[in-house]
């Protein structure tokens, strides 16, 4: 049911760093990246689960609520 979950980050090089380690060790691998935005998977087809991890797009501090997102998949 979840497409993907966003999270802003204020630090996103450590944040990249942090994701690479704690996904890899349960086999989910960098689907894409993008200057602002890095998003991870278990498949390079877009029918499985993500995480995105985001400097936020009005270039706002990352908060609760800036930056943060839930997709829902719904067939």
């Amino acid at each position: 049911m979840t497409g993907y979950v966003t999270l802003g980050t204020n630090n996103f090089d450590n944040a990249i760093a942090f994701y690479d380690e704690l996904l890899g060790s349960i086999d989910a691998k960098r689907l894409f990246e993008m200057e602002h935005l890095v998003a991870w998977s278990w498949s390079n087809q877009p029918t499985k689960p993500g995480l995105l991890l985001t400097k936020p797009f009005n270039g706002e501090p990352a908060s609760v609520s800036n930056g943060g997102m839930v997709a829902l998949a719904l067939e």
